[in-house]
């Protein structure tokens, strides 16, 4: 959402703020209690291998948004997110699967995210109305860009609590009746994401090698995903 609010392309603002968050945040001064400098462990990810790694490999970061934001919204188990990190090993500092299986589930379920759910019609024009509600709001000063540390209730309550009535207007127009389609040739709203592709590394005969290497089911879902992603969503809204 911010990142469009903000027109950064890459979708990268959550990384960019990290270290004043940070900085600002009683961490520093905890760690240093105990004896650690917080721009050693916090601000290199380059360390912390599992956590961060480019696409389309495994991380904590990519796993964790994926399962959790997948679970809440009733799409897989938690038996089957049990199943999955039961799954998980470390090679080389690498999170890497030991079954094809898992491979497959773990890139079904995050296309079904990524692709599925960040680009669903309801959802791409939910983003829409409040990214130009919140710009306008940031325009008008009723909001100013710490705001956006806020819980979301709390910057929602500031946007409802204000007497403008363009920001208003906007704001009342995202409510879970509205009703859209995709729709390549008469639509009002287009949005293409950053594409996103994984391919899960696997440990297969005592090395590791991208899963799609060992599955063709894999690599067809990428290639499905990918041709998703570029096109991006066209939605025509019927009434809201």
């Amino acid at each position: 959402m911010i990142d469009y609010v903000f027109d950064n392309r890459n979708e990268s603002y959550h990384e960019e703020i990290f270290s004043s968050v940070v900085k600002n945040s009683e961490i520093p001064a905890i760690l240093s209690k105990y004896g650690y400098n917080y721009e050693d462990i916090l601000l290199d990810d380059s360390k912390w291998t599992l956590l961060e790694r480019s696409a389309p490999e495994l991380c904590a970061d990519r796993v964790d948004y994926t399962l959790r934001d997948m679970y809440t919204y009733g799409y897989v188990s938690l038996k089957e997110v049990h199943s999955f990190l039961e799954d998980v090993i470390a090679v080389d500092g690498k999170m890497v699967l030991q079954s094809v299986g898992m491979a497959e589930w773990f890139t079904e379920t995050y296309y079904k995210e990524v692709i599925d759910f960040f680009m669903k019609p309801m959802n791409i024009y939910g983003n829409d109305m409040l990214a130009k509600t919140l710009k306008l709001a940031l325009h008008k000063r009723i909001i100013h860009a710490d705001d956006f540390l806020l819980e979301d209730d709390a910057l929602i309550s500031k946007l409802q609590q204000c007497s403008d009535p363009e920001v208003h207007a906007l704001l009342s127009k995202v409510h879970p009746n509205v009703n859209v389609k995709e729709d390549r040739n008469d639509y009002d709203l287009y949005q293409k994401n950053k594409v996103r592709l994984i391919d899960p590394p696997l440990f297969r005969e005592g090395e590791v090698v991208p899963s799609s290497v060992v599955s063709e089911k894999i690599r067809q879902m990428s290639e499905v995903a990918y041709e998703k992603a570029v096109r991006g969503m066209y939605v025509k809204l019927i009434s809201n």
